[in-house]
């Protein structure tokens, strides 16, 4: 029997993000008993370092797992950050999508606003307890246990208490018990995630004490502390007509031409000038009923040659005008069509490369550091790409570093990295993947790359990582991204050939010299034969051209 609109509406109801994500913890790398506890521990972390070096400070952050049970364990993360305003508490730790970085064109390891209070939820669902907060900005020290009311969204403190700080502590350490988990030491796990941390923020002092009681530390290498990034304006070429519409409806410019020359960057008067025009050009195209000679006219707009496809059009001038007024009326009567408008023109106008004074890399110079100090290998470099953009204004950037032997194992390791954050997971369909798969390793003199002694660092920098999901594991294939990525391994592929090149003569050097002086005692028996003069004086003369001939040879090789 067919039921009424009335009855398949009686169970409607709206869901909260905090119930969508209850219900769907494995979006946010919840899934497995592993990664579970590896996502807790890397959303607190993240937190962390992201707080640190926002207000300046050399990281020090302490990780401990205490086991209560059969997959039971508290987790216990601890900074010497700024501290959490007591006001804050609640919506840092129990609101989802919300924090200082999602609604900001700025790099940061977390850019969403689900980290840390996606790990408290976890431990909510699995453990039914709260999370414990110890925190002080400088002032009292203000402990407190968080839940979050997941049909309202909102973050609710089940108790609190305030405790005098006769030290002057600084910091936040967050305490939370999780269920339905396991501690082990794999390549997914939370050891080999905080020794990634370690390489790629060698500025940071890393502890961990595991379930056993066992301190491992992994201590800074360098005393230099990024620059926090700054926020960037975005692009004309990377926004969607949404993006105008709803800026401009925040903006408190007085007309839509101050509010694009201020919001958005490379737009100037004279590229209002110039957007008037291709406006007024589209509009005049979308006018022609001839297929053909609209793309042909199209065509010739991305060629930059508007005034000519402006002057095919009788009454361009009237149109231009009208487009005109667009840029004089208040932003926020700007409508839907006009903003798209714009869009669409922005697609066919030429901009300067989005400025790039907000990415911030770590530095070749600490990328070697990170991995000489954390891997010990043998040989060791890095490269940083300079700044490009994805999807025509997104601002990004790649580094590189490659060891080789020393006390690495055999076996090709890529350590892949978004905003020095390791990516431990999803590994397979990530574009760091495919580019260092893509390398004819062979024309490195890397005869087999499976067994070789070699580790890849690929860490990609953005305003906005294009992460596949809302776990934040792996990177989209975006083609501007993975050539990069390509070219970055290529040029510290090429300094590792040379490296094995001229370790190659040496050992080669070295198989010949021993050679000649394995037959130097018999050379010498047989020349006092037929000279006359002592062996010892023969074999002595020439072992010391021995020496002269490789000394030369072994300075050669390290030129």
């Amino acid at each position: 029997m067919a039921k009424s609109s009335k009855e398949l509406f009686k169970e409607f109801k709206i869901q909260s993000v905090s119930e969508f994500f209850r219900r769907n913890a494995a979006m946010l790398g919840y899934t497995g008993k592993i990664r579970s506890l590896t996502t807790v521990v890397h959303e607190a972390v993240t937190n962390s370092l992201d707080a640190c070096e926002e207000a300046g400070i050399p990281p020090y952050v302490r990780v401990e797992i205490e086991e209560l049970g059969r997959q039971h364990y508290k987790v216990i993360i601890e900074d010497n950050g700024p501290g959490i305003p007591e006001k804050f508490i609640t919506h840092v730790f129990g609101k989802m999508l919300a924090g200082t970085k999602a609604h900001r064109n700025i790099q940061s390891r977390g850019q969403q606003g689900l980290g840390i209070s996606g790990a408290v939820m976890f431990a909510q669902i699995t453990s039914g307890k709260a999370t414990r907060v110890i925190t002080s900005t400088g002032g009292d020290i203000i402990e407190a246990w968080v839940k979050i009311d997941v049909e309202k969204n909102e973050g609710k403190i089940l108790r609190k208490q305030k405790k005098p700080n006769p030290t002057g502590w600084r910091g936040t350490r967050v305490e939370l018990e999780v269920k339905g988990v396991r501690y082990v030491r794999s390549k997914q796990g939370v050891f080999w995630y905080l020794k990634l941390s370690a390489i790629a923020n060698p500025h940071a002092h890393i502890e961990l004490i595991e379930p056993d009681g066992k301190l491992i530390t992994f201590p800074r290498s360098s005393d230099d502390v990024p620059k926090p990034p700054v926020e960037m304006k975005p692009h004309p070429r990377g926004v969607l007509t949404d993006d105008i519409y709803r800026m401009a409806r925040k903006t408190r410019k007085n007309t839509v031409k101050r509010f694009l020359i201020s919001e958005f960057s490379r737009i100037s008067d004279r590229k209002i000038d110039e957007l008037v025009k291709y406006m007024a050009a589209i509009r005049l195209i979308k006018t022609e009923e001839d297929r053909n000679v609209q793309e042909q006219l199209y065509e010739r707009l991305m060629k930059g040659e508007v005034d000519k496809v402006l002057k095919s059009f009788r009454g361009y001038r009237k149109v231009i005008k009208q487009v005109g007024k667009i840029m004089e009326k208040p932003p926020g009567k700007l409508d839907w069509h006009e903003a798209e408008e714009i869009v669409e023109a922005f697609r066919y106008m030429k901009f300067l490369a989005p400025p790039t004074h907000g990415l911030r890399p770590i530095g070749e110079e600490n990328i070697e550091k990170g991995l000489t100090g954390i891997l010990k290998p043998e040989f060791v470099t890095a490269v940083t790409r300079a700044p490009k953009v994805y999807r025509g204004g997104i601002p990004f950037q790649v580094e590189v570093g490659l060891a080789y032997g020393g006390e690495l194992s055999s076996g090709f390791e890529i350590l892949r990295y978004a905003n020095r954050v390791p990516l431990l997971f999803d590994a397979g369909s990530c574009v760091t993947t495919t580019a260092a798969r893509s390398i004819d390793w062979k024309r490195y003199k890397v005869d087999d790359i499976e067994r070789a002694p070699l580790t890849l660092m690929i860490n990609v920098i953005s305003v906005h990582v294009p992460y596949t999901s809302t776990g934040k594991q792996s990177i989209a294939n975006e083609e501007e991204i993975l050539n990069e990525i390509r070219l970055a391994i290529m040029d510290a592929a090429r300094r590792l050939q040379t490296y094995l090149s001229g370790k190659h003569r040496k050992l080669h050097q070295v198989k010949r010299r021993r050679t000649f002086e394995k037959y130097l005692p018999e050379i010498a028996r047989s020349l006092s034969v037929l000279t006359g003069e002592r062996e010892e004086v023969i074999e002595s003369h020439f072992r010391r051209l021995v020496e002269e001939r490789f000394s030369e040879t072994e300075a050669e090789a390290d030129a």
